[in-house]
This record gives C-alpha cells, structure tokens and sequence, in this order.
C-alpha cells in the first residue's frame, strides 16, 4: 500500500463526526483565505466565490490516472480544485501549484502539503519548471482570472503554457459564464481557437455562478 492510499485509509477510518468537523473548518479557512485576498486584491482573485466540488470533479477529468505524470495548476487559490485532482493523480505523480499571491500560497502549504506549491507568476512557467527538472507536462488546469488579463499578458501565459505541453497532453482553463460575455472573455476565447487545433467547452451549472470549462488539446 502506498503512503497516499494509507493517508486516504486513515481518513476514512476516522469518526463521521469528527471528519464533518475537520471538513467544515478546512472550508471555513479556505472561504476566509479566499475572500481576505478578493479584498485585497480583486483582480488577482478575479471570482466572487471558491469553485464548487462539481467543478472540481469536471476539471479533475483530464488528469491521468497512469504512469507518473506532472499536472500543474495556474492560480490554484485556496485549493478548491485541488483535492479532485489528487483524488484521480496515481502514485508517483507531481501536482505542482503556481500561486501568485503569498497568502495563498502559503494557505496552500498548510493545508495541501502533498502539493508543490509555488509562489510564482503563470508568465514565468517554463523557467519555474525549468528549476524543477521539468521539461513537458501532462496536464495544466488553469484557474487565473483570463478575461481581466490584457492581450499580452493573456498571449504570453498561453504561449508557455503550449510549450511546455507534452504531446496529447490537456489544458483546461476556467472562466465565469458572465466573464465570457466581457471583451476580455471574448478575446481569451479567439486565442484559444488560434492556439488548439481542439477546444471544446462544457458549463457546469452547480456553481454560482455557473462555470466554463474550456478544454484544449494539440496546440498548432
């Protein structure tokens, strides 16, 4: 058995009770966490409230479930996404987080020990994993707020991100339904069909407010 499977053993053999208690107060640090840093700083956030376990479990559909893969994720936050996509990650495999913003970062280190947590700019991916030995990855889920970001900024992160991609590897990227109707939303969206030869998108509706996923395969 492996230390992972023994961790999730333990965590299922403790008490109803007393994981109801634990889980409730993880939500409650995540949701404070979350909403100091909004405060702060909106557009680093760029969303009214973390994402839902049903986005989580959507998203969490592009990890792989074999061999020993590197999954990254662009602005993780408070780690809402996180705990589905461990949940499908096989033994050996690397989930690395890159957060801009300290707080969450560390918030991240405290409750998501098994993450490689980085504090760090998505802009700077290639020289981040660089620094890690990693060449290509099998997966980046990006939750960054795309549609806040300028033109430039917006092409940048995305030119990294299909550079470091290996091939048949997936990026997914997150957006509010409403954010998808602003210029910004528009103009992530034409990047994107400019960027894959595949793009296809999915809304979950169990969020408020509901969610786009785009899912993007094969960058030309």
């Amino acid at each position: 058995m492996t230390t992972h499977q023994d961790h999730r053993r333990q965590e299922a053999a403790k008490p109803l009770r007393s994981r109801a208690a634990t889980g409730a107060a993880t939500m409650f640090t995540e949701y404070r966490t979350f909403f100091a840093t909004a405060v702060r700083n909106p557009r680093m956030v760029g969303a009214a409230t973390p994402t839902s376990a049903a986005v989580a479990a959507t998203v969490a559909q592009v990890v792989p479930t074999t061999g020993t893969p590197v999954v990254v994720e662009l602005g993780p936050g408070t780690g809402s996404l996180s705990n589905g996509i461990r949940e499908r990650l096989p033994a050996g495999a690397r989930h690395i987080g890159i957060e801009l913003g300290a707080d969450l970062a560390e918030h991240l280190r405290e409750h998501k020990p098994w993450m490689e947590v980085i504090h760090g700019n998505a802009g700077d991916l290639l020289s981040l994993l660089d620094e890690r030995g990693i060449g290509k990855v099998d997966a980046v889920i990006s939750s960054i707020p795309w549609s806040l970001l300028p033109d430039e900024e917006q092409d940048h992160i995305l030119k990294q991100t299909t550079e470091a991609l290996a091939p048949n590897a997936a990026f997914t990227a997150l957006t509010y339904l409403p954010a998808d109707r602003t210029a910004g939303g528009r103009r992530f969206r034409v990047r994107l069909a400019e960027t894959f030869d595949e793009v296809l998108t999915h809304t979950t509706w169990r969020n408020l407010p509901p969610i786009l996923h785009y899912l993007c395969r094969r960058p030309f």
